[in-house]
């Protein structure tokens, strides 16, 4: 695949297709791959890359890329395709700047699995089928592919583009997705256990803002967050649930529209599963209102953002299902 992105990315450039292509590059270490805009063939011949290490989610980055002067080509994974949909649906990105090629998926890598299971020092992973060969520096391990998939790809919802002007590989399909087995289990919990759970994960937040900065759902341009009067702007970590609340309120502006790409919980240095507030959020939202997924089409509306008269009161009319999507 990393042939062939490159090959496609050097096509785009050449034939003036566009003016520059949004990929992947190595960051501090091999897998540490990170966003990059490649605006020569001497540069993506140079540093792009795309491995099982590219998990990270470019649609984001197409707000600011798709208003600057020329076309830009991007490379989409499946779910990185609903979030750009999300973005199209919001108006955030202008279509008609961006050449999307779809790229299908396996499934992405997590070096902290990798750890896991006993490998210390990794200087490299060989992708062979289902098998991984990882040498580090006290020899080399086979582990099994999907032992060290990404959470959001272990579960994961779709193997489907739903937005793209051609595509690599083959068009996948929606799966039967186990995600939101773990929050059911949070919801089997008792009101103190669950308050235990959270805060006990949201202490460790040290406000770094990385799981707001990569989110596609959050694109305001002024966060609210970042006002100096507003009394919580970059507070340091504290011993109080109130400075907690900072996970929860931003959970709660994103419901409705996350589709659930995982990359909050991804960029996360403290390793807090914040997707499981969103998949709350969502897998309500299907009981409450019906299956909904958010960037899956450009006309559905948000159920929070519509209203029929088979709307349901949670509270007064509704008894808890098991709708899943």
């Amino acid at each position: 695949m990393q042939k062939r992105l490159k090959e496609k990315a050097l096509e785009l450039l050449s034939n003036c297709t566009v003016t520059r292509v949004l990929g992947w590059k190595t960051g501090e270490f091999f897998y540490d791959l990170t966003p990059a805009v490649f605006e020569t063939a001497e540069e993506v011949e140079k540093e792009f890359v795309y491995s099982g290490f590219s998990g990270a989610n470019l649609s984001k980055y197409l707000i600011q890329e798709s208003r600057k002067q020329g076309k830009v080509a991007v490379f989409l994974k499946p779910c990185d395709s609903y979030s750009f949909q999300q973005l199209l649906k919001e108006h955030r990105i202008l279509r008609e700047n961006v050449y999307v090629v779809g790229i299908s998926c396996n499934g992405l890598l997590d070096m902290e699995k990798i750890r896991a299971q006993g490998c210390e020092g990794v200087t490299a992973v060989t992708e062979d089928g289902d098998t991984l060969t990882v040498d580090t520096l006290y020899g080399t391990t086979k582990l099994s592919r999907n032992d060290c998939l990404l959470e959001r790809c272990a579960v994961c919802k779709s193997k489907k583009i739903v937005a793209f002007d051609e595509l690599i590989g083959e068009q996948g399909e929606e799966l039967e997705s186990n995600r939101f087995d773990r929050v059911a289990e949070l919801e089997a919990m008792t009101p103190e256990e669950r308050f235990a759970f959270w805060r006990e994960e949201l202490s460790r937040c040290i406000r770094c803002n990385a799981c707001r900065n990569v989110c596609p759902a959050c694109s305001c341009e002024k966060c609210v967050f970042d006002n100096e009067k507003s009394g919580v702007r970059n507070k340091a970590i504290a011993d109080s649930f109130e400075e907690n609340l900072f996970h929860i309120i931003r959970a709660f502006h994103v419901a409705g529209r996350c589709t659930d790409c995982g990359e909050c919980s991804r960029v996360c240095p403290q390793n807090i599963p914040l997707h499981l507030l969103n998949r709350k959020f969502i897998k309500d939202i299907n009981e409450f209102y019906g299956v909904y997924q958010a960037g899956a089409d450009m006309d559905t509306k948000s159920p929070l953002t519509d209203f029929t008269l088979d709307d349901c009161e949670p509270s007064i009319v509704h008894e808890r299902g098991g709708v899943q999507g």
